[in-house]
């Protein structure tokens, strides 16, 4: 079996050495849970290998010479974290990067970027661009990921100049992460208090967020942007509208709140989307986004990498919920279990 699969993925390959590292990733996301995945991902890597570029070579033969342990760091700080304890992974982090040398730095050829997937790569193409070589930061390497949990927890701990800082470095690796841009905006709205920035931050993220939990968060902070701008019918319509993607007590507190002090208008479904349309403010998902988690489920399911096709349809699905796609998923899920 390990055979065939390798001589598939070999005959996938083309001519085009940057979409074969793109099409050779998303193999390894296909067998990561593969009994072989060992073996098979360790061959998918030298295949990469083969893509890179000398210089590519050359820079990661001194990246592994001069490894830096962001991922040990990281491992180390995960369970305090995700306790709600901030003090001893905070004074973990200061430590380690009062010694850590940056990495990946954008040059006069090259820009370094780290996306989580095709979808955000394609995203950040459309809206935002290359300006320079396109660089790829390794997964053995979460620059990304050191960058944001530090930010956050700067800005937990009211450190906000210098949670600022990662924040910004974390953008730059990965422009359209929502997650990311949504924490820098916090800065706006509880330190600097700017909130024609907050504002601003908060729709780049709505059109890049492709999760219901982001998209409501972000109808929520546009909510506490029109209670600050002292339009209150509009910030109950933002509240409202963003429990239609996630449930959140956030966003039912607040309308309590504005209901409380405000005399304000009876407002129904399609009176909450005037409203906020009004304002020239897009509900839903992006539209972009959906059509191109249509157009590579479809690609996917076309080479019958069946996996990839269901990471793609239960994104559109949670963003878009219909029988349709609800019974691809289900189909898709009969064909990687037959």
């Amino acid at each position: 079996m390990y055979e065939k699969i390798i001589e598939n993925i070999k005959s996938n390959l083309g001519e085009n050495n940057e979409l074969n590292k793109q099409y050779l990733s998303s193999q390894i996301e296909v067998y990561k849970d593969h009994p072989q995945s060992t073996e098979i991902i360790k061959e998918i890597s030298r295949l990469m290998w083969d893509c890179l570029s000398e210089d590519e070579k050359n820079e990661f033969s001194e990246i592994s010479d001069n490894e830096t342990p962001i991922a040990d760091i990281l491992n180390d700080i995960y369970y305090d974290i995700d306790k709600g304890n901030y003090e001893t992974p905070i004074k973990k982090l200061d430590e380690f990067m009062a010694t850590f040398k940056p990495m990946f730095e954008d040059d006069d050829i090259s820009e370094y970027h780290f996306f989580t997937n095709l979808l955000e790569e394609l995203v950040f193409r459309n809206y935002i661009g290359l300006k320079k070589e396109l660089r790829y930061i390794p997964d053995s390497q979460p620059l990304l990921d050191l960058y944001y949990i530090y930010g956050f927890l700067l800005l937990e701990t009211g450190q906000y100049p210098k949670a600022e800082k990662y924040l910004k470095k974390a953008v730059k690796i990965n422009p359209v992460s929502s997650g990311i841009i949504l924490e820098l905006a916090e800065i706006h709205k509880i330190h600097t208090r700017d909130f024609d920035e907050y504002f601003k931050l908060t729709c780049d993220a709505l059109r890049y967020a492709y999760s219901p939990q982001d998209i409501a968060r972000c109808y929520r902070n546009l909510g506490y942007y029109y209670i600050e701008k002292d339009h209150p019918d509009t910030a109950l319509a933002l509240f409202y509208y963003s429990m239609e993607y996630d449930l959140s007590p956030l966003a039912y507190r607040e309308i309590k709140n504005i209901q409380s002090k405000n005399e304000t208008q009876d407002l129904t479904a399609n009176l909450c989307v005037e409203l906020i349309e009004s304002e020239k403010i897009p509900t839903g998902a992006n539209p972009f986004i959906l059509s191109l988690l249509d157009e590579l489920s479809d690609e996917y399911r076309e080479n019958k990498l069946y996996r990839q096709t269901l990471y793609y349809l239960e994104i559109k699905y949670n963003l878009n919920p219909d029988k349709k796609t609800l019974l691809e998923i289900e189909s898709m899920k009969n064909k990687i279990n037959y």
